[in-house]
């Protein structure tokens, strides 16, 4: 989110020094949408994005496009462009078409999986339990984000991977609203503990399928969310 002075945070800041192109730009910004430093309705000002990430205004131009056509960001006609804002019809279908693409994931790290891969997605699992007992929000939303990253980065699917990414960054104001919930990382914990033991169990059908009703969890807790906060 912009600061008082409508810069954006040092944190997701390219150095001028670095090489810059439309790709880099893009990414970057989609980053700062799925963190949330960047939030739905938010204007994107093409000066302030080429000052802040040491890139041409062209560039800008371009990684705007490139965002505006995988709906990440829309353009308002004599307003320029601003972060998206997802309906919630949308939302659920994303999770719909994630829940899809993350079990074939999950399937395929099962199948690849390694001794010292194992002991990496079972730390997590255990952060995770850990963050619910103390009751930190905070470290256990980290510990989600962490354990799916993971999963999608062992199964080798780059194609997921980068779809998956975009699909997150469109609906991460549903996300955020999510990991708010009372009661929702109790609900979620088991979940998640389910597709780790199936996985680091080489179940690669099993995976499918923890991670397909996990996820079926999320559009409905997502739909609850919505319907309570009208």
């Amino acid at each position: 989110m912009a600061d008082d002075r409508g810069r954006f945070p040092v944190a997701t800041a390219i150095r001028a020094s670095a090489a810059v192109n439309a790709t880099a730009v893009a990414d970057q910004i989609r980053a700062a949408v799925f963190a949330g430093e960047l939030v739905p309705n938010q204007r994107l000002v093409e000066a302030d994005l080429a000052e802040m990430y040491g890139a041409s205004r062209g560039h800008v131009r371009a990684a705007l496009a490139e965002l505006t056509v995988e709906g990440v960001v829309e353009r308002i006609q004599n307003r320029g462009a601003r972060v998206r804002s997802v309906p919630l019809a949308e939302a659920l279908e994303i999770v719909e078409v994630r829940a899809a693409l993350e079990a074939l994931c999950a399937a395929r790290a099962a199948n690849r999986l390694t001794d010292e891969e194992a002991l990496v997605l079972r730390r997590i699992g255990a952060d995770m339990e850990s963050a619910v007992e103390a009751g930190d929000q905070a470290a256990y939303a980290q510990g989600n984000t962490e354990l799916h990253s993971t999963l999608i980065r062992l199964s080798g699917q780059q194609t997921a991977a980068a779809t998956i990414d975009r699909l997150r960054a469109q609906a991460v104001r549903f996300q955020y609203r999510l990991f708010a919930k009372p009661g929702r990382s109790q609900q979620s914990l088991p979940e998640h503990l389910a597709i780790i033991e199936a996985v680091c169990a080489r179940e690669p059908q099993a995976a499918a399928r923890a991670m397909r009703e996990h996820l079926m969890s999320v559009g409905q807790a997502i739909e609850e969310s919505a319907s309570s906060a009208v």
